[in-house]
This record gives structure tokens, sequence and C-alpha cells, in this order.
């Protein structure tokens, strides 16, 4: 016999647990929250932006999926919420998603935060969701607090076209060849470092887009904000006085549109791509980054090209 599915109104008879939250020690009473998942955004830092929204449904699911039950537990307790903790992150989400999505399917009510800001924004979840979208179950999202359009904001550069980026590449190399991909693009980039890479990252920057105004954004709403804002290149001068323990947000503002590479760079460029590709390849790759005339690009290219040639040469005799 098949089995009842279960509805997707909840009556107090069939949860008479009491759900409550409290704001300024009065204590709230919440209602259950509807079956389905809520992506419900945190605060990055101070935990009076939290909405009363938020705090409702917080209270209100049956279970809230975290990436770190004890950073969400400071949340539940600074609020007095009392719902479930379970971990959702991306070292166990594999066989997390199969269980919160039995939990749907038997009606529950489920929140999924990440430690700090909006769900799935450089956090794990984007794969629970699709797969709660394709079992046919509600998902709910709760807006609210976002280190990138904080820093956005603040940073006093153009906000009418903005590309996030997430984390950069570790490695140098391979960031500094993101970097110049980037570069192209006509628009504010914002990017995430941790502290450990933020002054190697600058000094990327400055290679790259030194003229371009930019802002450092440093553990933003926390007791220690920080803003800085200079020219990168500026900014990268200054890196050695930089505290770096926290979290950084780097915006950079869009190119200017007559800024063109220096002579400098754009043969480190073109040396990066003759490593791998032909003359009329690196040239078609560059001439869209450096601002210069392609008959200037391809006169280098040629140079550059026979120089690596000949050092190959001299090296083998």
């Amino acid at each position: 016999m098949r089995a009842k599915a279960p509805s997707i109104y909840a009556s107090e008879a069939a949860d008479s647990h009491i759900r409550t939250f409290s704001v300024g020690h009065h204590p709230v009473t919440a209602p259950k929250a509807a079956p389905g998942l809520h992506l419900v955004a945190t605060p990055i830092g101070n935990l009076g932006d939290i909405t009363l929204r938020a705090l409702e449904i917080l209270a209100g699911v049956d279970i809230i999926a975290c990436e770190d039950t004890r950073i969400t537990r400071r949340l539940t307790e600074r609020y007095g919420i009392s719902a479930q903790l379970t971990p959702y992150h991306e070292h166990n989400a594999a066989s997390a998603r199969p269980r919160l999505l039995e939990r749907l399917a038997q009606g529950a009510s489920i929140a999924l935060v990440s430690d700090a800001g909006t769900p799935l924004i450089s956090d794990p979840g984007f794969k629970l969701v699709r797969e709660v979208c394709a079992a046919g179950h509600a998902v709910y999202v709760l807006p609210g607090p976002s280190a990138v359009l904080a820093a956005l904001s603040v940073a006093a550069l153009p906000t009418d076209r903005f590309f996030f980026e997430g984390f950069l590449p570790p490695k140098e190399a391979a960031r500094r060849a993101r970097l110049r991909e980037l570069a192209r693009i006509e628009a504010t980039l914002l990017m995430f470092e941790s502290g450990r890479r933020v002054q190697e990252t600058l000094a990327d920057l400055a290679q790259v887009m030194g003229d371009r105004d930019a802002a450092i954004c440093r553990e933003m709403t926390k007791l220690h904000e920080e803003t800085r804002r200079a020219p990168v290149s500026q900014l990268a001068l200054g890196a050695a006085t930089l505290e770096t323990r926290g979290e950084f947000v780097l915006v950079v503002g869009p190119p200017t549109g007559t800024a063109a590479m220096s002579t400098h760079q754009l043969d480190e460029l073109l040396r990066e791509r003759l490593a791998g590709e032909s003359v009329k390849d690196a040239v078609a790759q560059t001439a869209g980054i450096s601002g210069r005339p392609r008959r200037e690009i391809y006169a280098r290219a040629l140079r550059l090209a026979k120089q690596r040639d000949t050092e190959g040469e001299n090296g083998e005799g």
C-alpha cells in the first residue's frame, strides 16, 4: 500500500513543539516554517545584521544545515533558537545531500546557511538546490548580508556593472594569468582573498592593473573593519603595513579605455602565451587585453619568439 504523502500544512496537533526566538531578551513565537528548503543569509560579522524574517525561519524550521555547527550555534544561541543543527559542507555534501532530500520528501522544512553571508556565494549549496528543485520540492530565499555587495557599496567605485570572481588561484603563475583575463572585463571586479595571500595578490594586481582605482575591504561589518582606497599600485606599495588577519574583499575599478599595458607587461604576457601557442594565436589572445596596436604586438611577438629560439639553440650547444 502506497504511503500517504505528508501534508504541506503542519497543524498544531501534528507538531506541538513551540518554536521561539528572542529579540532584545523578548521571546517571540515563530510559526512552523513551510516544507521545503529555505536559503537564509546570515551576518558576515555583526550578528545584529540578521533580519527578523531570517530569525523567524531559523526558529521555525526542523533542521538548519550549516557549514560549521560551532559558528552557526553562536548565532542561534544569541537569539534563543533551538532548531537542530546538522553539518553541510564541501567535505560531506555528497553523503549529506541524500539525507536532506529524504527529510524534504517527508515534509520537513530545512534552512541552509553558510558560515557568513548569502548561501551558495563561494560556499557549498548549488548542488543541493539543484537536486531539491529536480525533486520538485519548494525552495525559498531570504536575502540579507553579502560581503560582495557590502564591499561594492563602500569601495567608491562604479557599481553599474560588476563581476564577482570569488577566490583567485593560489599559485602565482595561474593567478597572474587569470588576472590578465579579468583585466579585459569592462566592469568593476570583486575578488575574495585570504590574509596569508593578500600581499602577493596585491603585487600581482599592481603588475597587471596598476593604474586602476581600487579598494581593500577587510573584516566587513566586524570590530576591526578597514577600507583602503587608492590606485592598485599604491595599495600594493602599502601592503607591507596591511594587517593580514581577517577576511578580505579586493575591489578593482573598470578599465578607463585609454590605458595600455606597459612594454614590460606586454612582453611578459607574450612570453607566457608563446610558451604554449603559435605566434598568431599568442597575438590574437594578447590584442584584446593589452590596449596596444595589433601591428606592434605582432612585431614584439616575432622578436620574442626569435629570441626564445636563439636562447634554446645556445643552451643546447
